[in-house]
């Protein structure tokens, strides 16, 4: 058979159709994301991939170009048991996700976005120096932080409720996502947020 015989390879599928198609441990689907806050949409990004190998270590400000989920992951590394064990972070979110899918019946991928809005701070207080004076003041937060400070809450609800407990961690997140996404002033990450503005409502 002559090379003008043989069969053309099949093109390569569209990249970007391939990622939309791809599922997140291969369970959970990332299309048609509901956001409910247009202020954070644009650094809560959802992708398929939840572990990039570091890839945006080198690049400042570009954390919030890889998957929310990763950087929940990444959060939950950022304590004393699981430092430096991304496989077993991984796995506590695999195994928490299954957990929030049994109790909500919807995609945990949707219930993470709702939690990490809900959980997002909008005031703080920074210290402002008049002569030798400290006075609190007020400020808005920016989305970025906002998001940061959300993982920052949903991660440390989590080793708090899981430390020195019967509990799991993956039972202790999964009552982290499903409490933020209702906003249960209950949960630690909710609990965290209305005490920031409370403190900075009090500062203004």
């Amino acid at each position: 058979m002559s090379e003008s015989d043989q069969p053309e390879p099949d093109a390569p599928a569209d990249s970007e159709e391939a990622t939309a198609n791809a599922q997140l441990f291969g369970v959970w689907d990332i299309v048609e994301m509901e956001y409910a806050d247009p202020s954070t949409q644009r650094y809560i990004n959802v992708t398929p991939i939840a572990h990039t190998m570091g890839r945006h270590a080198s690049k400042q400000f570009k954390k919030s170009e890889i998957s929310v989920v990763e950087r929940l992951v990444n959060r939950l590394m950022q304590s004393e048991d699981n430092t430096g064990q991304k496989q077993k972070a991984m796995k506590i979110v695999k195994e928490a996700f299954e957990l929030v899918h049994e109790r909500t019946e919807e995609n945990p991928i949707q219930v993470l976005v709702t939690a990490v809005e809900n959980a997002a701070p909008r005031e703080e207080t920074v210290r402002l120096k008049y002569g030798g004076i400290s006075v609190p003041q007020a400020v808005d937060v920016a989305p970025q932080r906002r998001v940061d400070q959300a993982l920052k809450f949903i991660a440390d609800g989590t080793a708090s409720g899981s430390y020195k407990s019967t509990t799991s961690a993956a039972e202790a997140l999964a009552q982290q996502l499903v409490g933020a996404s209702n906003y249960d002033v209950q949960t630690y990450a909710i609990s965290q947020k209305e005490e920031r503005e409370r403190v900075a409502e009090a500062a203004r």
